[in-house]
């Protein structure tokens, strides 16, 4: 009786273990990492980076004031101190155009330098400012965007002096808003369960209905005509060309993901890099349809919130508690 009871275990064990080998694909690895991982002596969650007209000279921003800048093209990173009181600050955005640079902060920060960050002057913002500043882009001299989380965005021509509203009203809270290189904005709504867009000439924002029941994640750009999306589980898809409400087919990279992913970029051609929870990095070569996974990296105690590509040989991934990812070329396929 005893050998049957062990014996009907073995095969219990042997059928519970092939069922979630089944159910838990994984995708083939990367042949070569390409990633170098860079950890700096701080426990914040780095939100964004940007370099001067020096590719070697770039600055890292992030949670609780954080501040970091390169002089070799992001082998090394400094941290650097600016004397905001006794305020609680987090930063959001950092953009430069020459060695002209704006960072954003909440819960209302603004600062800018002519000098590539050799000295930072705060800009003062007004307290009926709708919304928090969320990001800031460097588009020419004197000459910036601001948006704030309420979907609010100003233009200076004036190096900060005068702000002009280029939309009236707000989408809400947004979860993140992202902006093409010709101007237009995307907005995900707080909850995910719509998002807006809004382009150069517009007043309002158009609002959207996502096309599925999953709650969407992000939002971003490729090129200036299409959007992808992030929605909740690991799904992303890819709007048609010059048109913001119809959408390919979904692409689930990853069947097993339940952590979900966070950011998607493209590097060059069709490649496509998709950064998610737990240190999940993935790469396309094809515009999604094959993907390859980075195992080299998913040890890493760290979620990966954001992938910038300056150039196809210049990029980072951001992530929390210190943790960059620096692309190198050498080590890439």
């Amino acid at each position: 009786m005893n050998l049957l009871l062990n014996r009907l275990k073995q095969i219990l064990v042997l059928i519970v273990v092939s069922f979630l080998c089944i159910s838990c694909v994984h995708l083939p690895s990367m042949a070569q990492n390409p990633w170098q991982l860079i950890s700096l002596e701080t426990e914040a969650t780095f939100a964004d980076l940007a370099f001067t007209s020096n590719s070697n000279h770039g600055w890292l921003v992030g949670t609780q004031a954080t501040l970091f800048e390169t002089e070799d093209g992001g082998e090394t990173w400094q941290p650097k101190i600016i004397d905001l009181g006794n305020e609680k600050v987090n930063f959001t955005g950092v953009s430069f155009n020459g060695d002209e640079g704006w960072i954003t902060g909440e819960p209302s920060v603004l600062l800018h330098t002519n000098n590539g960050g050799k000295n930072w002057d705060r800009i003062p913002l007004s307290d009926k400012l709708p919304g928090l500043p969320y990001d800031v882009i460097a588009l020419a001299p004197n000459t910036a965007e601001m948006v704030t989380n309420l979907g609010a965005i100003y233009k200076t021509t004036d190096g900060g002096q005068t702000w002009k509203a280029l939309v009236e009203g707000s989408v809400g809270v947004a979860r993140n808003v992202s902006r093409s290189n010709d101007g237009k904005y995307v907005a995900v709504s707080a909850r995910g369960n719509f998002y807006s867009t809004w382009q150069p000439g517009d007043t309002e924002w158009t609002p959207h209905n996502r096309n599925s029941s999953k709650r969407l994640q992000n939002m971003g750009f490729i090129g200036d005509n299409r959007l992808w999306l992030i929605a909740r589980g690991g799904q992303i898809q890819l709007s048609k060309e010059n048109n913001f409400e119809e959408w390919e087919e979904p692409i689930n990279p990853e069947s097993s993901n339940s952590w979900g992913f966070l950011d998607l970029t493209t590097r060059q051609g069709e490649e496509i890099w998709l950064a998610g929870g737990s240190a999940n990095l993935l790469v396309s070569s094809d515009g999604g349809m094959q993907w390859e996974k980075d195992l080299e990296v998913e040890s890493i105690p760290s979620n990966f919130y954001k992938i910038v590509f300056l150039n196809p040989d210049q990029g980072f991934v951001l992530g929390e508690r210190g943790v960059l990812l620096k692309y190198n070329t050498q080590n890439a396929a």
